[in-house]
């Protein structure tokens, strides 16, 4: 046995993948890979997530609302994933509201931590974001 723990055994993993795919990187940082794609555009995300599927299906704004809520559900296990779908939703035309209201409903089912963790993280998302547009 290592005697180190399961988060450091796939850290290292991870570092090793990294360093796979590009030699170059010095090490891997879950947040720091948000910046490598922090968004896509909203008509990308309705071809690989939205309309793409189905023509009558949901639209991407929907989906990744829906993404949202399932996020919240896992708690803190999911705070890239939170940040990177709540860009991702404002980009396919979702409101600071729809984003809040999605994430406080899950209150009820994930409890008020998890839906705490989460409406932290889409504020820093949703400042960073008006930052950028100044």
């Amino acid at each position: 046995m290592t005697g180190k723990t399961p988060f450091e055994l796939m850290m290292e993993q991870a570092q090793e993948m990294a360093k796979s795919f590009n030699p170059a990187l010095e090490s891997f940082s879950p947040k720091g890979f948000e910046t490598l794609w922090p968004t896509m555009p909203k008509e990308m995300m309705e071809f690989a997530f939205g309309k793409g599927m189905s023509k009558d299906g949901l639209d991407a704004k929907t989906r990744l609302l829906l993404t949202l809520a399932g996020l919240t559900m896992q708690g803190a296990q999911s705070d890239t994933q939170v940040r990177m779908t709540v860009r991702h939703a404002i980009e396919a035309g979702a409101t600071k509201e729809e984003i809040a209201e999605t994430i406080a409903q899950m209150s009820m089912f994930a409890g008020i931590p998890a839906m705490t963790r989460a409406m932290d993280l889409a504020r820093d998302v949703m400042a960073d974001k008006e930052e950028d547009e100044t």
